[in-house]
Parts: C-alpha cells; sequence; structure tokens
C-alpha cells in the first residue's frame, strides 16, 4: 500500500476538477486527481462535447436542405447515423486525452480509481489533515494525505419514477440517446430543460416524430419567458408536439415501444376540488427522460464528517468550503447552476482561496452565461425580465429581431430576437437574453457587459462591425432608450 502527501488532492476530474487541479499546481500545490473513469467528466465524455456533435449534424442538414434557396443544388440528403456517432465518440475521446497531456504537463499526480475520505485516518499537523483512501482501478490500495480535500465529483440524471414497468430498453437517459444504433419512428422527451430541448432537435432534424413533455407552463422554464415562448412555437412549426403542464400517471411497455399516460400537472389540485383532470395517452417507440440532476455524493466518505448534504447536493459556500475543515466541494455535486463553466470558475476560485491567493473573487450566478444548441439556439446572461421585476427593479427593457438585420436576412437567419433588460434609474444591464442562429457566441459580449458593469451609455458608445449578427445586440440596446 503506498502512502502520499499532496498539498491537496481533487476528486473528480470533470471541468471542476481538472480546472482545479491544474489551477492549484500553477500556484505551486503539490496536486492529486483522483477519477473513476475518463478525464474530462461527463460533460467532455458523455455530455456537452459530443452532443454538439450530433448537433452540429443536425445543423448540417438542415444547412443542405435549404441550400436550394441560395442556388446550390444537391441530391437526396441521407445521415449516417453509425458515422455520426463514431465522430461525436472521437470528439470526446480526443479532447479528454488533451486534458491528460494537460495534467501531465503541469504535473498533477492522475491515479484512476475510486476515492474515499478517511478523516480518522488524517493527522494533527495542518499539512495532512485529510487522508483519502483511493481504490485503484487496477487493483490495490493508495493512501494520500493532503491540508486539503476539493470534491468535484459531478452530478448524474435524476431518476423518474413509475418506470418499473417499462422495458429498460426502451428508457433513454442522455448517454444512450448520444449513442443511438438507429434513428426511433418516435420519440417521448420527458422535461423541456436544455438538454431535453437539445435532443428533441437533434432527432427532429433526423425525422424521428418528436414529443416534448414538461410539467412546468413552459418550455425551458429556466430562460426568459418570451424566449420559451419563441422556442415552442419554432418547435411546434417544426413539427414537434409540446405538451406542458403536464406529469406522468402511468407508463408501461406496449408492443415495440412505450405507451404513457399523462395527466395536467394540476390533476391533484383539480380532483380535490372537484374539478376535471385531463388525461392523454402517447405511444413512442423510445422515450427520453431529462427531469434533472442529482449530486454524486454516496461513498465519498461523508459519514461522520461535517459535511452536510441537502437535497442531493453539498453544502458549500462560494468559496466551496464546507462545514469540515480541509474539505472543499466545487461543481455539479456542490449544486446549481449545473454549467460547466461555471463548474470551473468555482474550482479556481476555492484552490485560489487554499493556496491563499490575493483579491479571490467567487463567480457571480448573475454573470454566468447560459447557452443552449438547440434549434433556434438559446443565450442568455443575468436576470430574466419577471426577476428583475420582482427584484424590485424599475425596467426599460429593449428588443430587436433578426429579421431586421442585415447579415442575418442575407444568410437565411433572420427567426429569432435580442432582448435586453436594464435598470432604468441606473441604467445598468441586468440581463441579455438571446434567440436564433449563432446566439451562442454572440452571448460573451453581454456577459463581459455584465461583468463590468456597463450602462446602456456604455453600450450605445461601443461600435459594432457591419454587417454582422451582432448589430441586433447593439439596435436592442437603443431600443430600450
Amino acid at each position: 500500500m503506498a502512502e502520499d502527501a499532496f498539498d491537496l488532492v481533487v476528486v473528480g476530474a470533470g471541468p471542476a476538477g481538472y480546472v482545479g487541479a491544474i489551477r492549484a499546481a500553477q500556484l505551486g500545490l503539490r496536486t492529486a486527481l483522483v477519477e473513476r473513469a475518463e478525464p474530462g467528466g461527463v460533460c467532455l465524455n458523455w455530455g456537452c462535447i459530443p452532443t454538439k456533435s450530433l448537433l452540429h449534424t443536425a445543423d448540417l442538414l438542415r444547412t443542405v436542405r435549404a441550400a436550394a434557396r441560395f442556388g446550390v443544388s444537391v441530391g437526396a440528403v441521407s445521415v449516417d447515423l453509425a458515422a455520426a456517432v463514431a465522430q461525436s465518440r472521437a470528439a470526446a475521446a480526443r479532447l479528454s486525452q488533451g486534458v491528460r497531456a494537460l495534467l501531465r504537463r503541469h504535473k498533477v499526480t492522475l491515479l484512476n480509481g475510486h476515492a474515499r475520505l478517511d478523516l480518522e485516518g488524517g493527522r494533527a499537523g495542518a499539512r495532512d489533515r485529510v487522508c483519502v483512501r483511493v481504490q485503484l482501478a487496477g487493483g490495490g490500495e493508495r493512501v494520500l494525505r493532503a491540508a486539503d480535500v476539493l470534491l468535484a465529483t459531478g452530478a448524474r440524471a435524476r431518476p423518474l419514477p413509475g418506470l418499473a414497468h417499462v422495458d429498460p430498453a426502451r428508457v433513454w437517459g442522455p448517454r444512450e440517446a448520444m449513442t443511438p444504433v438507429r434513428v426511433p419512428a418516435s420519440l417521448l422527451v420527458v422535461g423541456a430543460g436544455a438538454i431535453g430541448m437539445e435532443f428533441a432537435s437533434f432527432y427532429r432534424a433526423l425525422g424521428t416524430e418528436v414529443t416534448v413533455v414538461e410539467m412546468r407552463d413552459e418550455v425551458l422554464p429556466g430562460e426568459d419567458h418570451e424566449v420559451g415562448a419563441f422556442v415552442r412555437a419554432a418547435f411546434e412549426a417544426d413539427g414537434v408536439r409540446v405538451l406542458t403542464r403536464r406529469t406522468l400517471a402511468d407508463a408501461r411497455t406496449h408492443g415495440a415501444g412505450v405507451r404513457v399516460r399523462l395527466r395536467g400537472a394540476d390533476a391533484d389540485a383539480g380532483a380535490n376540488a372537484g374539478g376535471t383532470v385531463d388525461a392523454e395517452t402517447i405511444d413512442a417507440e423510445c422515450m427520453l427522460v431529462s427531469v434533472g440532476v442529482t449530486g454524486n455524493v454516496e461513498d465519498l466518505g461523508l459519514d461522520g464528517t461535517a459535511v452536510a448534504v441537502e437535497r442531493g447536493f453539498i453544502v458549500a459556500d462560494a468559496f466551496g468550503a464546507t462545514a469540515q475543515p480541509g474539505v472543499h466541494a466545487a461543481g455539479d455535486v456542490a449544486g446549481p447552476p449545473w454549467l460547466a463553466h461555471a463548474a470551473s470558475h468555482q474550482a479556481v476560485a476555492c484552490v485560489e482561496r487554499i493556496a491563499g491567493h490575493a483579491g479571490v473573487q467567487p463567480p457571480r450566478t448573475d454573470r454566468i452565461p447560459g447557452a443552449i444548441f438547440c434549434h433556434p439556439q438559446v443565450a442568455s446572461v443575468g436576470l430574466t425580465e419577471r426577476a428583475a421585476h420582482a427584484a424590485g427593479h424599475v425596467l426599460r427593457i429593449g428588443r430587436f429581431p433578426f429579421s431586421a438585420n442585415g447579415r442575418a436576412v442575407a444568410a437565411g437567419m433572420g427567426d429569432g430576437f435580442v432582448k435586453t433588460v436594464f435598470d432604468a434609474g441606473s441604467g445598468e444591464l441586468l440581463g441579455a437574453h438571446l434567440v436564433g442562429e449563432g446566439v451562442t457566441e454572440l452571448v460573451q459580449g453581454f456577459t463581459l457587459a455584465r461583468t463590468l458593469e456597463a450602462t446602456e451609455e456604455d453600450l450605445m458608445q461601443a461600435v459594432f462591425a457591419h454587417p454582422t449578427l451582432s448589430e441586433a445586440m447593439h439596435e436592442s440596446v437603443r431600443a430600450a432608450y
């Protein structure tokens, strides 16, 4: 049994773990990183990266189908699904190898295995107060001692209850949806958040009959209400059936697929009041469950420690500190916003604080952008209109459609808009909400503006190149003032 001393042990090599480990090494901390699977975590290997490859396949399909409008003639268009999946897996593998190379370059010790805290095995000294026991994937145990441990074990898809009578082969999670052996004729997507809507968009482009079910009032419930309404209309225009305010009442295997009975989300209240409860039955070849995530907190050795777990996530402060001295948490395992880029910044702030780095500031949630790669794309940063109003702001709202933007019209990208939310008194940009082609790149301009606390005057003084989609950002500000 080998035993080693480190300044920091990081558990989990996803966007929080590997970025935090590298930053720690840059700051002079002797760092070990423990990972059960491949470096990069779910995001790189089974989430953000491979799905973007598949969605690029869908975007290419849409582009080719629209080519005749721009004078380009093509023959019959078909999809080689196996090749598309292989390309997505190759992208993930390449980037995972890149993470390995970065870790080697920064002299981070990477261990493949399962880590558990053993505080009883810690010592009184401040530099080895935490003990981490690693069951190595190749057999044997390695004991690591460190002053600090960063738990960055991520999260996994939350299971949907009520599926005991469904053939498991017919129930997909994101991983199964990323590696299909054939295109299903029909697909029921349960959950209209970012993951559900991206997969709905992908499979619809391949010709699948898609139904999306969401328990809340609108799709993409975390986005601005105008954006959600626009995306719903766009999906429905593309042939996707969207059902909101519905919950699963029953699900069973039916023939070569699954039969699901839905009820209104307020069914119990309606029944108690003597009202009528709507019910609906849907048949589909497969169903994709995307109803949120739960933290990977099991078997980490947290029992008997002061580390608190609430609603499936580790409780930590803005710098990742838990109630247990020397134990920290960052990324999805510590709760929302469940974004890879947020996880990375959380981990960097945490390790900089551990290293005694001066001037460390934790990431502010209202300055973290979000990007959804469905068709149309969605991006946002800051407060929605309703959230800003609820916070007591008097608002000025700007809107500008891409249908009035020269670059968008010239390229056939006129669907969508840019919406900006300002405080009427100070002129501060409170939020920006975009929907349409390319907006996942445009949002960075507004993210910088939020970070620098820019006002409408600052944004109106900026010069945007013509003709570009970014001009819609400028025009949205002008529309507010």
